[in-house]
């Protein structure tokens, strides 16, 4: 056990809690960092060269400045380099492949913070918590026979994988729609189904217009008002879909060939952790209960910040841009400083590019 009582344990080392690291290094806050995985371990999931949606100037972070090779939208690869280089540059202390396992609470307020690594547990002791851990952890499920099988998968990596190959895409969003394109690109005969009739419109700009073409062209098969319902090796089972998305299991069944499938349709939030700490989750998206002004939930000495903030997000309204206003109303919050004027808002970005 770590002798040493913190100010602050802080969990996540995404984009914003990296940027909450560095107010507490900058303010001599005394404090212990875990993460399970990598610094930014959902950016290292995106496939290879993935490009923002957002412009660098909206995802740098701690006032320091991002650069991309062409001085265009920043990749996946040129904001993990990032990322490692702002870590770097304030010499952050991080504990990597921590897992938190539990957390529990003295007779004194004191929270005891139990981590695991591959050498063992550890409990660290901490005043306050600040939980960064994001939202994008759990694939959602298709709830379907087949879904376990070798050949199906929520993540997309290369698409070179795919070269040849009858591929399935299940979703019409961002991840779906960008793993298409990658995978016809590559050589692979696509098909995309989706549960709506048309290709979701927030996709990306610059994405839509191309799939729209293939589509028209037969290029890229297309299935609109379909659901999958039985997965086999080599084929897929889909029904008709209702007006609200639904499968209507007693709709005619059809097959489509298909040696991989893709189930591209969106990640949810692990709230289990806050689940154990007995912070109130509200509504569909089962966000943790919290003031706005100081980003504290509803169980006193925890705070939670970035895409964490929002539960499991349908339609994506915190990102990272939207997130870097939650560092300094934490930061007003522990030093007893007064809330930022603009704490009871956040950004709002009309423009295309978020």
């Amino acid at each position: 056990m770590d002798d040493t009582t913190y100010e602050v344990a802080l969990v996540g080392a995404g984009p914003i809690g990296i940027e909450m690291a560095v107010a507490l290094h900058r303010r001599g806050v005394q404090y212990i960092h875990f993460e399970s995985g990598q610094i930014g371990e959902a950016i290292a999931r995106f496939p290879p060269q993935t490009p923002f949606f957002s412009s660098p100037e909206r995802i740098q972070i701690a006032g320091v400045p991002l650069q991309t090779d062409d001085q265009t939208k920043a990749t996946r690869e040129e904001y993990l380099t990032y990322l490692r280089c702002v870590v770097q540059q304030f010499n952050l202390p991080l504990r990597l492949f921590e897992r938190v396992e539990d957390i529990s609470r003295d007779g004194a307020g004191i929270f005891d913070v139990t981590t695991r690594t591959d050498r063992g547990t550890t409990t660290t002791r901490a005043r306050n918590l600040i939980l960064a851990t994001g939202n994008m952890q759990i694939p959602r499920a298709l709830g379907v026979p087949g879904e376990d099988l070798p050949h199906v998968s929520h993540w997309f990596g290369e698409a070179h994988t795919y070269f040849r190959r009858k591929v399935l895409i299940v979703g019409a969003k961002n991840s779906a729609v960008e793993a298409a394109l990658r995978c016809y690109r590559a050589g692979a005969d696509v098909t995309l189904l989706h549960r709506r009739d048309e290709i979701h419109e927030r996709v990306k700009y610059w994405l839509r217009p191309e799939m729209l073409s293939l589509i028209k062209a037969g290029k890229i098969g297309w299935l609109p008002r379909r659901c999958v319902s039985k997965i086999e090796p080599g084929r897929v089972e889909t029904v008709p879909a209702d007006d609200d998305g639904n499968a209507c299991m007693n709709g005619p069944r059809e097959w489509v060939d298909a040696d991989a499938v893709l189930a591209l349709t969106g990640y949810e939030q692990d709230s289990s952790l806050f689940e154990r700490l007995g912070i109130e989750l509200i509504g569909e998206s089962r966000h943790p209960k919290h003031c706005r002004r100081t980003m504290k939930t509803d169980v006193p000495g925890i705070y939670v910040i970035g895409t964490g903030a929002a539960g499991s997000e349908k339609s994506v309204k915190v990102f990272i841009e939207t997130s870097h206003v939650h560092i300094d109303r934490v930061m007003a919050s522990l030093t007893g400083e007064a809330p930022p004027l603009d704490a009871e808002s956040d950004p709002v970005y009309t423009l295309p590019e978020s």
